[in-house]
């Protein structure tokens, strides 16, 4: 399954990648500095699972999230963040976002855990993850 991973530090996404290539039945597609250049891939490459750090210079994850939602574009989006919950904008819990994780909490274990989850169907309408 193609990923890509969008976040505005190199560190970070550099992290994220080793995280995605460790992670059996995941290929890195593409990684990006901006929500812009994310928007761009997304609409190129269809990825999906999109990795995408919730804040960013310019626009921020939330926003590339709702936009790739409105998009109709079928992958799924995991927020990333290094802030904790209480820290993070409201915008992440209305965006359409499938999960928001800490990156320091994010394995291949994990990685495939969210995978699994955003795929079972759902018993309702807004169905928490």
């Amino acid at each position: 399954m193609g990923v890509l991973v969008v976040d505005d530090s190199a560190e970070s996404r550099a992290a994220i990648e080793k995280v995605v290539a460790q992670t059996p039945g995941f290929e890195l597609v593409g990684s990006v500095a901006s929500g812009e250049e994310a928007l761009a891939v997304v609409a190129r490459l269809d990825p999906d699972l999109v990795l995408l750090d919730v804040r960013m210079p310019g626009l921020s994850g939330p926003e590339v999230c709702s936009s790739i939602r409105a998009s109709g574009a079928r992958g799924v989006v995991v927020l990333v963040s290094a802030h904790t919950r209480p820290e993070l904008p409201d915008a992440v819990e209305d965006c359409g976002a499938a999960a928001v994780v800490h990156k320091c909490g994010l394995s291949p274990r994990r990685l495939d855990a969210l995978w699994q989850e955003a795929c079972q169907p759902r018993s309702g309408v807004g169905a928490p993850l």
